[in-house]
């Protein structure tokens, strides 16, 4: 600027006389005059340049329309699905630098097209109410056998079939033994010597009551003097037959079975229990139920009994309950169906999620989470380790916190998009 200035105040002075000079002068103000307009034009456009970027809206991610029944389907525009005719919906429309590479982001309305519902996790009372099936069976322990206390044959029976009821000292057969008969000689010869060897007459009685003849029997044969050549067999016990072991005719030696007698006024009743139900199953939990045999009845008793091995075929352990029966209302074979509350053993309550929102994967066991503070749905998922089962609820071991937001409706739309955005899915849970 300075030596513009210069020029001029020369020109006025008119010391530039000459012509030859003066051009000189005017071309070097021209010269000039170029290049502080060329210096102002270039650094004014970047100024602008500048000014423009920083200004410069930024550029959302395409618009990318996908049907909510068949994620595969990817469109650049609205439209129809051409699988089963719905109306497309956008799948995405967020800013790229706010998109997580592990999250899948949904718009709202695909969301709402895939139904996806979410659970809160939280802690609940483990509590378990498990159906179970079984059987009414005779109670072990009033299963008795009738056995024959002598040798003979066997001249009739007066128990003819199995299911027929008898009494303690009720008649049962009539049998016809040689050693039956010299006994009775020597009682005879005994009770007419009672007096003179009254040791004798004692063994002899005591002989003939060990044969389980009764007082009435053996005190007739005291009297009427006569050998009996057949004597009649008096039951032990009292119950139902269920196996009868003999016929007439046969020849039965001391110790042989001849009828099994069940006691049916009390009966155990036995379910049966699948080995990943076993530890809800405690000694003393009360089970209810009822059986079509008797509508309108409802029964009740508590586990007396687990056993302890579990059916390599059937993959079950039976639980037993002992059921008082005196007026014979439930009988052996019926069928029953049983329901049991019962509790997770161990103190405290346990972290608890439905089991719609897991997805297997063989080995492991998935869920998706609902990630909190976005403005459209977006979802993580994660590997989680599951505990025992609760109906229609799984304990969680790991991989949960409480309060975390889990899907537990529209989790396999979820991970088909996923899929198809190559973000980590049920089938590749690594980042691709």
């Amino acid at each position: 600027m300075v030596a513009i200035k210069n020029i001029f105040e020369k020109i006025r002075q008119g010391k530039s006389g000459k012509d030859s000079r003066f051009m000189k002068y005017i071309k070097t103000l021209l010269i000039l005059l170029a290049g502080i307009f060329m210096g102002w034009l270039f650094f004014h456009k970047t100024e602008d340049k500048k000014n423009t970027e920083s200004t410069e809206a930024p550029v959302f991610k395409k618009q990318i329309w996908t049907c909510s029944m068949d994620p595969q389907v990817k469109s650049d525009h609205p439209g129809l699905c051409p699988i089963c005719g719905m109306d497309l919906v956008p799948l995405e429309s967020l800013h790229p630098e706010n998109q997580d590479s592990l999250s899948l982001h949904l718009s709202k309305e695909a969301a709402a097209l895939a139904n996806v519902e979410t659970w809160t996790v939280k802690y609940l009372k483990p509590e378990k109410e498990l159906s179970l099936y079984g059987t009414v069976v005779p109670d072990e322990q009033q299963v008795l056998s009738q056995v024959a206390h002598i040798n003979g044959r066997v001249d009739k029976l007066w128990i003819n079939f199995t299911g027929e009821h008898i009494n303690k000292g009720q008649t049962i057969a009539q049998i016809y033994s040689s050693e039956l008969v010299t006994a009775q000689q020597e009682l005879i010869e005994a009770y007419r010597n009672r007096l003179q060897q009254p040791d004798v007459y004692k063994a002899v009685r005591d002989k003939l009551q060990q044969w389980r003849l009764t007082s009435l029997q053996i005190d007739k044969i005291e009297k009427e003097g006569v050998v009996q050549n057949s004597l009649e067999i008096v039951s032990d016990f009292a119950g139902i037959i269920t196996s009868k072991k003999i016929n007439t005719g046969d020849y039965i030696t001391t110790g042989t079975v001849l009828f099994e007698v069940s006691d049916l006024s009390k009966i155990w009743v036995q379910f049966d229990v699948y080995e990943d139900d076993i530890p809800f199953v405690s000694i003393n939990d009360k089970i209810f139920f009822t059986t079509q045999a008797i509508p309108g009845n409802h029964f009740s008793g508590n586990v007396s009994f687990i056993e302890p091995v579990l059916n390599s075929g059937s993959r079950v352990s039976r639980v037993r309950l002992e059921i008082n029966n005196e007026n014979g209302i439930l009988k052996p074979g019926m069928f029953v169906s049983g329901s049991l509350k019962t509790v997770l053993p161990g103190n405290g309550s346990k972290l608890v999620i439905p089991s719609s929102a897991v997805l297997w994967t063989g080995k492991r066991s998935v869920v998706y989470i609902k990630l909190p503070g976005t403005e459209e749905p977006a979802f993580n998922l994660r590997e989680i380790e599951l505990g025992p089962v609760l109906g229609n609820y799984y304990v969680v071991n790991n991989g949960l916190n409480e309060g975390e937001e889990i899907v537990v409706n529209g989790a396999f739309s979820i991970d088909a998009a996923s899929q198809l955005e190559g973000k980590p899915n049920m089938l590749n849970m690594k980042n691709n």
